[in-house]
């Protein structure tokens, strides 16, 4: 799209006037929260004019649709909360301002779990999202609104945020590209936070070198947060041919685990022994902490969670119950009017296990697990390039089909969770369809802050269509 940018072919008011008409055309897939048309069009026609002048950014013409995670200076974000309804932002996060100074072009706010809580997009306040190939079916969440944008044309490339799989596995269910970069590579300074020691922002797209030049210019340090990384950025956009036979592994009890769809199974394995036929040393390895990594990531998370979501209380912005008469009925009222209910059973989970009583039983456990979890994933990675495996136990499920078991939709992060845990990147990418025609997803792990080989060997694996 951009190459024809450049070439005249077309301008970047036509494109956002293209993706202005899906999203209208569109409107019943509940995608967008809210569309910035007479922004997006006035940036277009600046951009057109930078482009004439020779002037215009690396991201010139990309029209990008962000979650209601993000703050964006004096356009409101909700999180898809009833509890921030009406909040608008006081500044713009660093990433998405990165984006902007490139010329990227911002088209609209987009649906969402609750606080990222959720792995369905059905837990949003302002209704459900639905999935452009089937609208029976979920789009996978958190990041849902931000997968079926790009999915159903409506935005060339979105942000979403991953705090346990929530833009892979919409990816996977969407049959599009998301990537969960490693943790701390891009600054969450304006993003809403979820659990902080877990949560990155995360980029959708259809293909590997869009998403790529994303993470290259969004990437980097900040004054704005200390928990940043400075390590020096890669041209992860110059860096995408895979000239080598790789080392890969995938983890024998993802596959062969009892909760996995057969067909799924079939199509991973599958493109391993495309990937064995055509050279490469692929290998089986035992995880064998796999069953620990759940309960791990639901106890910090939910901790995590309970901490960061006491800022909400109707003191000092969004939704204030009125039915109150003395301060502890204002928080409570407000606080019980405005969180829906997965994001209430997580705050309880997370105050019972920060509890004296069983903070040194589930918490201080929950973290040296971690630790075992992420040494023994750097081991795996030492000795291979990046690890394989399924994106999702399952293809996209019907809607309200696990609403009334947590477990069950927790289940849904079983093959996610572990780069969170880890702190590690991890990509999704297509890998065909089941004979529904639902998309199939599969999952490549790397190094800490080595995106440059999972990108190259994701962008490998499409381009030679061995997935």
């Amino acid at each position: 799209m951009q190459k024809d940018i450049k070439e005249g072919k077309v301008n970047c008011t036509t494109l956002v006037q293209f993706y202005l008409k899906n999203i209208s055309e569109k409107a019943h897939l509940n995608a967008f929260l809210e569309v910035y048309e007479e922004e997006a069009l006035a940036a277009a026609q600046a951009i057109d004019q930078k482009i004439a002048q020779g002037k215009a950014g690396r991201l010139a013409g990309m029209v990008i649709g962000i979650k209601d995670v993000l703050c964006y200076a004096n356009h409101e974000v909700n999180a898809a909360s009833k509890i921030l309804s009406t909040f608008q932002s006081q500044f713009t996060g660093t990433a998405l301002q990165r984006l902007i100074d490139e010329d990227a072009i911002i088209i609209g706010r987009l649906n969402c779990d609750e606080f990222a809580m959720g792995s369905s997009n059905e837990n949003s306040a302002y209704g459900p999202c639905l999935n452009e190939l089937d609208n029976t079916r979920v789009p996978g969440g958190s990041s849902g609104g931000s997968a079926v944008a790009v999915q159903a044309d409506l935005c060339l490339v979105s942000l979403g945020s991953d705090t346990g799989g929530s833009v892979r596995q919409p990816a996977a269910f969407c049959g599009i590209v998301g990537l969960k970069p490693t943790y701390s590579r891009i600054s969450r300074w304006g993003l809403i936070a979820y659990a902080s020691s877990f949560d990155t922002i995360g980029v959708f797209s259809k293909n590997i070198p869009d998403n790529a030049l994303v993470l290259e210019i969004m990437a980097g340090a900040d004054e704005h947060d200390s928990t940043v990384s400075k390590k020096p950025v890669p041209a992860y956009s110059s860096l995408l041919n895979f000239n080598k036979k790789a080392k890969v592994a995938y983890i024998k009890e993802t596959i062969h685990s009892e909760g996995l769809n057969p067909e799924i199974k079939e199509r991973t394995l599958a493109t391993l022994e495309k990937l064995k036929q055509a050279g490469h040393e692929v290998e089986e390895v035992s995880f064998p902490y796999l069953d620990y990594i759940l309960p791990t990531y639901y106890i910090l998370t939910t901790a995590e969670a309970s901490a960061n979501l006491s800022r909400f209380d109707g003191v000092r912005y969004g939704h204030r119950s009125e039915a109150t008469g003395d301060l502890e009925s204002l928080y409570k009222k407000t606080r019980s009017e405005g969180f829906g209910e997965e994001v209430k059973r997580r705050i309880m989970l997370g105050t019972f296990v920060l509890s004296a009583s069983y903070y040194d039983a589930y918490f201080t456990k929950a973290q040296k697990v971690r630790r075992l979890i992420k040494e023994k994933t750097e081991e795996l990675l030492k000795d291979h390039d990046v690890l394989v495996m399924p994106t999702t136990p399952t293809v996209a499920f019907k809607l309200g089909e696990h609403s009334s078991n947590p477990l069950e939709m927790y289940l849904a992060d079983l093959y996610t969770v572990q780069a969170n845990v880890a702190g590690v990147p991890a990509i999704s990418i297509p890998n065909g369809v089941d004979s529904q025609g639902l998309p199939i997803g599969l999952q490549i792990v790397g190094k800490a802050f080595d995106e440059a080989t999972v990108f190259a060997f994701a962008d490998y694996l499409m381009q030679n269509q061995l997935n």
